[in-house]
């Protein structure tokens, strides 16, 4: 390959990336928009199916995947629980992760730690995103606030890094994330929270305020899970979703921010309300 050649190919690799990642988030967010919308027990099966493979994923980057007890266990706590949350038993739930929790380090040959931090990562998530859309009055408005914001984040992050450049913001870590990266994807996130005012979802301060701790703390579960790849000397946790990498690639962010969001909604207004407590001041 010559000179002319090898850049022209270093120029088109990252335009076919972006088409590829344009083309299947255009085709699976509408897809999570539906379900989210449809709740019930579609979406507690969707949220499964993906935290299950969260926490496969989560093994295969710890380099433990070949370790089918460990993987069998921690399916099967994640499927049962899912069962009882569809069932309203949140609290049983709570009590079959909990088991899952002590269960899968135990059994596992190596990297118990490890292997406890995943599980509890794919457990929270799926709590979480439960939770949240378990309300009947907010829970579908709330769930689309923080996607809107995690996506959005990503994508303005995405542009600004690569249109900006400048500073990195980690590089031990993410070579690739900018400073100015992160400060145009947090800019985005207080966009989206202006329009959920705008169209009067709520009130413009706690929203905005809310918008930018989400946005800055997808950024951070983008962060943790980057790290988490590093210390194993891993690139992509899988390539499930051409043009994004695995679940753990794509769904970082969301992990993060729905937990804190679900966390701050439950103090608010309690099980029932968790929608409720993030909407409405």
């Amino acid at each position: 390959m010559t000179e002319g050649e090898a850049a022209r190919a270093a120029v088109e690799k990252p335009s076919r990336n972006l088409v590829m990642r344009v083309i299947v988030a255009a085709v699976l967010a509408p897809l999570a928009i539906g379900i989210a919308y449809v709740g019930g027990v579609f979406w507690i099966a969707l949220v499964t199916l993906a935290v299950i493979g969260l926490y496969v994923e989560w093994l295969m980057v710890i380099g433990l995947a070949r370790e089918m007890r460990v993987v069998a266990c921690g399916i099967v706590a994640l499927a049962i629980a899912g069962v009882c949350l569809a069932m309203g038993r949140i609290e049983i739930a709570l009590v079959i992760l909990g088991i899952g929790l002590l269960a899968t380090p135990l059994i596992a040959p190596e990297r118990r730690n490890w292997v406890a931090a995943g599980f509890l990562y794919a457990a929270a998530a799926q709590t979480a995103s439960i939770l949240v859309r378990f309300d009947a009055a907010k829970g579908f408005v709330a769930l689309m606030f923080v996607l809107l914001v995690v996506w959005v984040t990503d994508s303005g992050g995405y542009f600004a890094g690569r249109g900006i450049g400048g500073p990195k913001l980690w590089p031990r870590v993410s070579p690739k994330k900018t400073w100015a990266g992160a400060i145009g994807g947090f800019a985005a996130g207080l966009i989206v929270a202006a329009c959920f005012a705008a169209l009067d979802l709520g009130r413009t301060g706690p929203l905005l305020l809310l918008g930018g701790m989400l946005s800055i703390v997808s950024q951070l579960g983008d962060l943790f899970e980057s790290a988490v790849k590093r210390r194993f000397g891993v690139k992509d946790s899988s390539h499930v979703i051409p043009g994004h990498g695995g679940l753990l690639d794509r769904l970082d962010g969301f992990v993060a921010a729905i937990v804190v969001a679900a966390i701050f909604g439950l103090l608010r207004a309690g099980v029932d309300g968790v929608g409720l407590g993030l909407m409405v001041w």
